[in-house]
C-alpha cells in the first residue's frame, strides 16, 4: 500500500526532507490544513500555533537548502501536550485556573526540540492536570479517539495520542506518572514510551508527582519514539532529578534483533484479570516474539500485588502538596473529578506515604533480582478493551471493574519504579488496537526499543489506520 504522505514516520519524511525532495513547509501545511478540518471533531489540540509553525517551517527550509540539516527532526511537525511550558505561550495545564498562565521560558524538552530543528504545530488536550486516564476536559471539551469516537483516547496525553493517530502531527510529547504515555498510546494503536526515571528532564513542566513524572514521544513507530528520545535525552542542571547522562543516540543503535533475549512473563499481577479477547492478542504477540529468537520464561514478582496501593499513595499524597496552594484559592474552579481526587490526598498518613516509600523499595529488590534473568518483562497495557467515554467502570470477562484502576494496574509499576516501559500495538479487539507493554532494566531502553521493533515487524495490526473521525 502506498502511504500518502500525511501518513509517513518521521524516519520517513526525514531522509526525503534531507534530500530536499519535499520541504517544511509543504509538511506543515499538510498537517495545519488537517487540523483544520479534523480537529473540531477530535478536540486533539487546545491551542494552535499556525502561523508561528509556518515560519518555522520557512526557516528550516531555508536551512536545508543551504545544506544546514541538523538532523532526523529538522523540518518536522509534531504536538506538546499542554502541560509542559511553551515561552511566551499560554499553557494551561487543560485547567480554567492555569487559563491565562504565560511561561516565560520554554521546557528543556522544549529547548531540545528546539534545537533539533522541529516544528511545533501547537499544545494538545489533556485531562486537567494530568490527573485522569480519559482525557474527558470539562474546561477544553471531551478528545474523542480517532478509531472510535465513543471511546476514550486514553489519558492523561488523549490529545498528543489522537494528534499523531490522526495524522494531524508527526509526533507529540506526552508525560507519564501512572501511565499517561502509555494508556494513550494503547487506546491509539501507537508506540509510547516512557523512558528510565531522570532519562528526560522534567524542568519545565507542571507536576503532577514529583518522584512519579516523566516525559517521553508518542509516535507511530519505534524508530520515530527513539528519535524523539534521543533529542529530548540527556543531563539537565535544571533538573536535580535528571541523570548525570549524555544524550542516547538509540535511533542509530536499534535494529529489532532479538535474538537471545529473554523475555519475562509474570502472570500472577499482569495476566490474572485480563479481558480474554485482550490476552488472545497479548499471548500471540509474544509467540511472535518466540519465533523471531527470543526465550520465554516465567517469573514471579510476589511484592507486585500491592504496586498499585503503593502508587496511589504516593501519587496522591505528592499531587495533593503540588495542588495544596491551588485549592485554598480555587478549589472550586476544579473539575468535579479532578477536585475528588486531590482531596484523596489529604486522606493518607505520613505513616502511609512512608510505608508506600518502603514497598516500593521492597518492590524494586524482587523487580532487581528478576531482571537477573531476563532482559524484559512483557504484559498487557490494559488489560481491558478501550473503555467507552464517560464510562466509571469497564467490563473484564463480564466483571465490572473501576476503568481509572484498570486503566493504571499493568503501567503503575514502571512509574512507581522508574523502569523504561513502552506500549505498541499488538492486535485489534472489535477494530480497536490493543496495547502490548514492554518494561526493561533501569537505563536498558535499546533492549525495550529492540524487542519492540521485532514485534513491529511483524506487522501487528496490518495496514490498519484510524478512520471513524472521517465521517
Amino acid at each position: 500500500m502506498s502511504l500518502e504522505l500525511h501518513q509517513l514516520s518521521i524516519s520517513q519524511v526525514s531522509k526525503l526532507l534531507k534530500k530536499k525532495q519535499i520541504s517544511p513547509i509543504e509538511l506543515t501545511k499538510i498537517c495545519l490544513d488537517r487540523i483544520e478540518k479534523y480537529n473540531p471533531k477530535l478536540n486533539a489540540f487546545i491551542a494552535v500555533y499556525a502561523e508561528e509553525a509556518m515560519q518555522q517551517a520557512k526557516i528550516a527550509t531555508r536551512q536545508i537548502a543551504r545544506n544546514e540539516y541538523k538532523g532526523k527532526l529538522h523540518g518536522v511537525p509534531i504536538a506538546i501536550k499542554d502541560n509542559i511550558y511553551f515561552k511566551n505561550k499560554v499553557t494551561t495545564m487543560g485547567s480554567k485556573i492555569h487559563g491565562n498562565f504565560v511561561s516565560d521560558f520554554d521546557a528543556t524538552s522544549v529547548v531540545k526540540l528546539r534545537e533539533s530543528g522541529a516544528i511545533f504545530l501547537g499544545k494538545t488536550n489533556m485531562h486537567e492536570y494530568a490527573l485522569g486516564a480519559t482525557t474527558d476536559n470539562p474546561h477544553f471539551g471531551t478528545c474523542r479517539n480517532p478509531w472510535h469516537l465513543g471511546k476514550i483516547p486514553g489519558g492523561s496525553s488523549g490529545g498528543s495520542a489522537a494528534a499523531v493517530s490522526a495524522f494531524l502531527a508527526y509526533g507529540a510529547l506526552g508525560t507519564d506518572t501512572s501511565g499517561s504515555i502509555r494508556v494513550p498510546a494503547a487506546a491509539c494503536g501507537l508506540v509510547g514510551l516512557k523512558a528510565t526515571y531522570g532519562r528526560v528532564s522534567k524542568y519545565g513542566c507542571f507536576p503532577e508527582a514529583w518522584t512519579l513524572d516523566h516525559i517521553g514521544p508518542i509516535t507511530r513507530t519505534v524508530k520515530d519514539s527513539a528519535i524523539i528520545f534521543d533529542a529530548i535525552s540527556g543531563r539537565d542542571r535544571n533538573d536535580p532529578t535528571c541523570l548525570d547522562l549524555a544524550g542516547t543516540k538509540l535511533s542509530k543503535k536499534i535494529d529489532g534483533n532479538i535474538t537471545n533475549l529473554t523475555i519475562g512473563i509474570e502472570e500472577d499481577f499482569f495476566f490474572k484479570f485480563t479481558d480474554t479477547e485482550v490476552e488472545k492478542q497479548v499471548r500471540a504477540s509474544i509467540a511472535k516474539l518466540k519465533k523471531l529468537g527470543a526465550k520465554i520464561k516465567p517469573v514471579k514478582i510476589p511484592s507486585l500485588k500491592d504496586a498499585f496501593w503503593a502508587l496511589t499513595i504516593i501519587d496522591t499524597s505528592e499531587t495533593t502538596t503540588v495542588h495544596q496552594p491551588l485549592m485554598k484559592n480555587h478549589a472550586n474552579s476544579y473539575g468535579a473529578d479532578v477536585r475528588f481526587l486531590i482531596e484523596c490526598g489529604y486522606l493518607p498518613s505520613a505513616v502511609d506515604y512512608l510505608q508506600a516509600l518502603q514497598l516500593r523499595r521492597i518492590i524494586q529488590k524482587e523487580v532487581t533480582e528478576v531482571f537477573q534473568s531476563v532482559d524484559v518483562l512483557i504484559a498487557p497495557t490494559l488489560p481491558s478493551k478501550t473503555p467507552s467515554q464517560g464510562e466509571l467502570t469497564s467490563i473484564i470477562n463480564g466483571k465490572s471493574v473501576d476503568t481509572i484502576e484498570t486503566c493504571m494496574h499493568n503501567v503503575g509499576p514502571g512509574n512507581l519504579l522508574g523502569l523504561p516501559s513502552l506500549s505498541m500495538p499488538c492486535g485489534l479487539v472489535d477494530g480497536i488496537p490493543v496495547g502490548i507493554e514492554i518494561i526493561g532494566a533501569p537505563l536498558q531502553e535499546l533492549k525495550v526499543l529492540n524487542i519492540a521493533m521485532g514485534l513491529e515487524s511483524t506487522a501487528p495490526i496490518g495496514n490498519a489506520i484510524p478512520t471513524a473521525y472521517l465521517n
